[in-house]
């Protein structure tokens, strides 16, 4: 299908929009106070190791300490090293399937323990796999990774890999040979999804450049830590690298200074893209001239409707999203075990379209709505597998409850978008929920009763939210009359809408 690439570039934000047949399937955000550091290169300082639970937290100069598991400590010649996973933040989202000394079924060694492979004060060079999300700190590796366009280069490793998105055999044998040919001691190498089709010479072009940036990285390790060593490109950069595929057919910029550097990039590194470069002069904002500012207003709601008149409901939480579906206003015109497969297949696409375009990653657990005939039930699951594949984070369907609950992991690596884009509320703190006017209106009562005993024969005075005070003079207007007779207080409840409902002052007045 045929795609573009929208960017919205001013001083302190950076967004940008891959569409698909002129719809909105991923949009990426990224501000000049939070920037991306998935992807960049540290040298960093061991602050504590925690052998309760196999992992060290290291200073690498960012607000919060980063976290490094002991599975991803790098030990002498790469012996743990089965399988690796690139680290490139909102780029690389391939799993590469990588050979172990030529035999895929050799087993991994077994872990150290983390007190054996590091010290606190130890100075350590670190790789960002994931960005903080919510209260954690970045996720780190030292198995260290630099992205090209064609591959991905793995310093301190023999291993050669191919991504396991390019699924035809013969190419991955090709590509496999290539890579044998071009590597160097010493230097491993995974061929990414894109390097389908290219011939030996790209590869080696592509080589040739991760090596002497390699070498300029290495020149920065005597740094003192926490330091920055390499880091990675800008949001526009890397989707170009990673995102820019053959079905690209244009990228339309309203920034004319990233427009002469896109333009340069390509020329300089993607030689072979023949996508159009634009620049947007219109008056009107370029995400509300492709429609795409509507979506994004979207991306905070909870409900999302289907075509059909039914919809799902998309509810994240710390550790996973739970799917709701449900057919709504759709009623169907046959029978109702069809009416539910109807809504079902189509609430597969729309999950797999959000899931993208959210960045919903972790644990997802979908509701869909149960089915008699156990032959649907397979049609659902194997559309939503299909729906899946063109998803270019590593996203898979994992297993079905008895409940009818599918389970799907999607590779999380930053912050969903909705995340990013908004806050928990200040008043419910994330829940969803406030207390009810009536609730408020029973809490200032309540405070009333605990005054009133101290200060009798003298007034109260009540400033709360206006629908709250309508509440106390009207329907509770007995209970205030009560208070008043049996505790020998005068109570004057006055309306103040400058206060939120779920706040008020209850005074006494000398």
């Amino acid at each position: 299908m045929p795609k573009e690439i929208i960017v919205n570039s001013t001083l302190n934000e950076v967004r940008v929009a891959i569409l698909e047949n002129g719809n909105p399937a991923e949009i990426y955000v990224e501000r000049a106070h939070s920037k991306n550091v998935a992807g960049n290169i540290y040298k960093g300082r061991v602050i504590k190791v925690l052998p309760g639970i196999q992992s060290a937290f290291v200073d690498v100069g960012l607000p919060k300490a980063a976290f490094l598991p002991a599975a991803d400590v790098y030990v002498e010649n790469g012996e743990r090293v089965s399988f690796l996973e690139s680290s490139l933040g909102g780029g690389e989202r391939d799993i590469a399937e990588v050979e172990l000394n030529g035999d895929a079924n050799d087993e991994p060694k077994e872990i150290p323990p983390i007190e054996d492979m590091l010290k606190e004060g130890q100075e350590i060079i670190v790789q960002v796999a994931k960005e903080s999300i919510g209260q954690k700190g970045a996720r780190l590796t030292t198995h260290l990774t630099v992205p090209g366009r064609y591959i991905v280069l793995m310093p301190g490793y023999e291993h050669v890999g191919v991504s396991r998105k390019i699924e035809e055999d013969e190419e991955r044998e090709r590509l496999r040979k290539v890579l044998k040919n071009i590597k160097t001691p010493n230097m491993g190498i995974i061929a990414r999804t894109v390097s389908a089709g290219h011939d030996e010479e790209e590869l080696r072009a592509d080589f040739d450049y991760l090596s002497r940036l390699w070498s300029k990285i290495r020149e920065k390790m005597s740094a003192q830590s926490p330091h920055l060593i390499y880091e990675d490109h800008g949001l526009i950069f890397r989707i170009l690298r990673d995102a820019a595929t053959a079905d690209v057919s244009k990228i339309v910029i309203d920034n004319k200074a990233d427009f002469l550097k896109v333009k340069s990039f390509l020329r300089e590194f993607l030689p072979d893209m023949h996508m159009e470069v634009a620049l947007f002069t219109n008056d009107i904002p370029i995400f509300d001239y492709y429609n795409i500012e509507i979506e994004i207003g979207r991306i905070l709601d909870k409900k999302v409707w289907l075509k059909s008149g039914g919809y799902i409901i998309i509810d994240q939480a710390e550790a996973l999203t739970v799917i709701d579906v449900n057919t709504g206003k759709f009623v169907g015109k046959r029978n109702f075990e069809d009416t539910i497969l109807k809504t079902n297949l189509e609430s597969s696409k729309e999950i797999a379209w959000q899931l993208k375009l959210r960045n919903i990653g972790g644990i997802i657990i979908v509701d869909f709505i149960d089915m008699a005939k156990e032959e649907n039930k397979q049609k659902v699951l194997k559309a939503l597998e299909n729906d899946m594949k063109n998803d270019r984070a590593k996203a898979s369907v994992v297993n079905i409850s008895p409940l009818w609950l599918v389970e799907i992991t999607r590779k999380r690596v930053q912050e969903s978008l909705s995340r990013t884009l908004s806050e928990a509320c200040p008043y419910c703190e994330g829940r969803g929920l406030v207390k009810s006017k009536l609730t408020i209106c029973y809490d200032i009562l309540r405070e009333v009763r605990r005054i009133a005993p101290f200060v009798r024969n003298k007034r109260i005075l009540i400033e709360a939210h206006p629908d709250v005070v309508d509440l106390i003079l009207d329907e509770e207007k007995q209970s205030l009359d009560e208070i008043e007779l049996m505790m020998s207080v005068n109570v004057e409840a006055i309306p103040n809408d400058t206060l939120h409902i779920h706040d008020y002052e209850v005074t006494p007045i000398a």
